[in-house]
């Protein structure tokens, strides 16, 4: 063995040092079109290679294979390989992590034809490729690259074709030279392909003029870039580092606190202090003159948007304002009046049930108005009335289509089943945004929602993303119905979509109020009532338990206890434990999961687990989705039944439930949790027969009002909370109005006084006083 491949042997133990590799592609093991990762076997004579990462085997040709992973590596022989990475010794031998590549293209007119006619490049074939370098010959890389117009010269190449191959070719080009660009930042391509995605073929140029615009891109904190660019001496005070600190400022805001906006005077103040956090010098800490200069400068260049002395991100503020006018328009443009009375009285009649007054007044509002809310707490009768308005509709309306949606997986099916109608989809379903394309904000395509009447359950927990891809897609004539409780906790996205539109004052609104469930049948429903009126004289009973314990260990270990001996009673599927919080403590979700499963699921053998990174999955664990797909969503709870050896490599068997068994190899297993405990915010818009709880001092910071609330009303039969008396009563005390920063309301009535006054409309009092207070 000689020094070399000593060397890399020592980097495959120690992960550590960086190696380069000349090698050509052999064949594909895995590819993944919507992320572009993938598992390649290449070949070369690098006799450095570990002997450990070399394919056994004999080969013709003498080169040694190995596997190499990767993001958007060039599957064709007909270039050579450059590719820079580390040694990673995993489960499937050893292998080549790729962090860079880099094309080697043949410099003979047989090699060129070759390389164009790979499919590396759109639009050019084999028999167009040949015609290419007979006309430029070895110079066709030059004209590519610099005189991509003379390509016209080629018999078949039109305008429209010559568009597709300047796009196919600067891309890959471009990504390379992000690569390079972007190196001290340790990017994945992957991520390079998200900075092309936001910035387009400028992002050389914007990169290399001002780096801090990479805070604009999630994974690209401020902190990040700026320790980089002081290492090259950048200028504290730069104007260009300034505005990085106002992205960042305003990015933390909508995605740790759900805020839209921030004023003028906490934007400032929290540029000042992200900009001067590790500056110990006085005389070198940014200024606030120098702070409010630039943020004027990018309010008058469109970086910033201010409305009133509030400043918003751009895309941010399109999203409230667009929102704020479509809804508004519909409510100025009401429907024909539909007469439901006598439809109302046969179905009732029929099925022998008889609506309450309020019950009655929201079936009868979702038909006099184009777009109407029903809020109540759980055992109130949504479902009832949602069950009426679905019959009536489709005997008024026989030939329209009807939607029912909701925003997460569980939620959409839980629709269905209670509702007894066809089937409810997710909101990303319908409008195109599962996967990647909601990662980058684009969907999949305009996918507009054809229905005259769309329901949508769980809307509080809408964010004001997804609600204005909603209300984009949305025919002017179709009827809308919001269903959901405001007493939840908001959407974990920004913005509060629901409460602003029950408080705007403009949509109709039913509360349903009164109880349906017998308080012998369940207490969950009138405990709900209690603990959101502030009320901590709650009923204690077989379905709504308290358990005592002084700390958290005693905690974690009686949620233990009784989540074993309920799942022997009533089956694993039926009990969820849920946690305030998701990794401190011995009763939070992430140690809870580690600690039960070795109580439910114990290690067998290693044929029976796979790891990938840090997480560990079993057959049989209980898991949750933690990313929207095509046929999973985001929250959507499983089973892992096998595990089992492809030619691709290791696949994993996931059982989802309503027929849905897939196969993920180890990428998309990323996107996976333990799910035996899950926090409260992850089982939003989700159910459980029985729910266990812990309600201790220690998490205090999450014990509020409305996330109790929400905790609770997972439960469909039983309740079992676990603690101190004197944490739940501090919990139902703790009101959470914590207001989120969204001006969403107000801007529904100042755009619905524009349209109303322009059609002779008269504008309520209430409208103009609403205004007059938010001025």
């Amino acid at each position: 063995m000689n020094g070399k491949e000593t060397g890399s042997m020592q980097a495959v133990e120690e992960g550590t040092e960086s190696v380069s590799i000349v090698a050509a592609y052999d064949s594909r093991i895995f590819y993944n079109p919507s992320s572009r990762y993938c598992i390649i076997r290449a070949k070369s004579a690098d006799t450095s290679i570990p002997k450990m990462a070399r394919s056994s085997g004999r080969y013709k040709d003498h080169l040694i294979r190995f596997m190499a992973v990767g993001y958007e590596i060039p599957m064709t022989d007909a270039v050579e390989l450059e590719l820079e990475g580390q040694w990673v010794n995993s489960k499937h031998g050893v292998q080549l992590q790729v962090e860079q590549w880099r094309e080697i293209v043949p410099q003979s007119e047989d090699g060129m034809i070759s390389y164009l006619g790979s499919g590396l490049i759109k639009g050019i074939g084999e028999k167009t490729a040949a015609e290419i370098v007979a006309r430029f010959g070895v110079d066709t890389v030059q004209i590519l690259e610099n005189h991509p117009e003379r390509l016209l010269e080629i018999r078949g190449i039109t305008e429209n074709k010559l568009e597709d191959i300047k796009a196919s070719y600067m891309e890959s080009r471009m990504l390379r030279g992000l690569m390079t660009l972007l190196a001290p930042f340790k990017l994945t391509p992957k991520t390079a392909l998200k900075v092309y995605q936001h910035f387009g073929p400028e992002s050389m140029d914007i990169l290399k003029k001002s780096p801090f615009e990479l805070c604009q891109i999630s994974g690209f904190g401020f902190r990040r870039v700026d320790a980089i660019i002081q290492k090259t001496n950048g200028r504290l005070n730069d104007p260009m580092r300034i505005r990085g600190a106002v992205y960042c400022i305003l990015d933390e805001a909508k995605t740790q606190k759900g805020h839209l906006f921030l004023s003028c005077e906490d934007l400032e103040k929290g540029a000042l202090r992200l900009l001067n956090e590790k500056v110990l010098v006085p005389e070198l800490r940014v200024r606030k003159e120098e702070v409010q200069e630039v943020l004027q400068d990018m309010v008058l260049n469109g970086q910033v948007v201010s409305a009133k002395n509030d400043l918003y991100l751009p895309a941010v503020f399109a999203q409230e304002d667009e929102t704020a006018r479509r809804i508004a328009r519909r409510l100025v443009e009401r429907p024909p009046m539909e007469k439901t009375e006598e439809l109302l009285k046969q179905l009732e009649k029929s099925t022998g049930l008889v609506l309450s007054s309020k019950q009655e007044a929201a079936v009868k509002m979702a038909f006099r108005y184009g777009l109407s809310i029903i809020t109540g707490s759980p055992g109130t009768g949504k479902t009832t009335v949602l069950k009426m308005i679905l019959e009536i509709y489709k005997k008024s309306h026989p030939d329209e289509k009807i939607i029912l949606m909701a925003p997460t997986g569980r939620a959409s099916r839980r629709m269905a089943e209670s509702t007894g109608f066809d089937e409810a989809k997710t909101m990303h379903n319908k409008l195109g945004l599962t996967g990647e394309e909601e990662e980058s904000g684009l969907p999949k395509k305009e996918q507009m929602l054809d229905a005259g009447l769309i329901i949508v359950d769980e809307f509080s927990l809408a964010d004001m993303w997804l609600a204005e891809k909603f209300f984009s897609r949305v025919r002017s004539d179709t009827k809308i119905v919001l269903v959901g409780d405001p007493n939840q906790l908001p959407s974990v996205g920004a913005g509060n979509v629901f409460h602003e539109l029950i408080e705007c004052g403009l949509v109709p609104v039913t509360v349903l109020d009164r109880i349906f469930r017998q308080s012998e049948d369940s207490l969950i429903a009138y405990n709900a009532r209690f603990i959101n009126e502030g009320n901590t004289k709650l009923f204690y009973g077989n379905d709504f338990v308290f358990l005592n314990s002084d700390s958290q260990n005693m905690t974690a270990e009686l949620i233990m206890e009784q989540y074993c001996q309920e799942i022997s009673e009533h089956g694993i599927e039926k009990v969820q434990i849920l946690s305030p919080f998701r990794s401190e403590g011995a009763a939070a979700a992430e140690q809870i999961n580690e600690a039960i499963r070795e109580r439910v699921n114990p290690f067998c053998s290693e044929e029976d687990e796979i790891r990938v990174g840090v997480k560990n999955f079993r057959i049989g664990d209980r898991i949750m989705q933690t990313k929207n797909t095509e046929r999973v969503s985001n929250g959507d709870l499983g089973f892992i039944r096998g595990i089992k050896e492809t030619p691709e490599g290791k696949k994993v068997v996931l059982d989802f439930g309503t027929d849905r068994i897939l196969e993920y190899g180890p990428e998309q297993l990323v996107n996976l949790d333990l799910a035996y405990a899950a926090t409260i915010h992850k089982m939003m818009g989700s159910e459980a027969e029985i729910i266990i709880m812990p309600v201790i001092k220690s998490h205090y910071i999450m014990l509020y009002r409305n996330l109790l609330y929400t905790g609770i009303t997972r439960a469909k039969k039983k309740v079992i909370l676990v603690g101190q008396k004197a944490a739940l009563f501090m919990a139902i005390h703790k009101n959470d109005n914590r207001k989120r920063n969204t001006h969403l309301g107000m801007r529904i009535c100042l755009y619905y006084r524009a349209f109303a006054k322009s059609t002779g409309m008269a504008v309520s009092a209430g409208v103009e006083a609403k205004l007059r207070q938010a001025s």
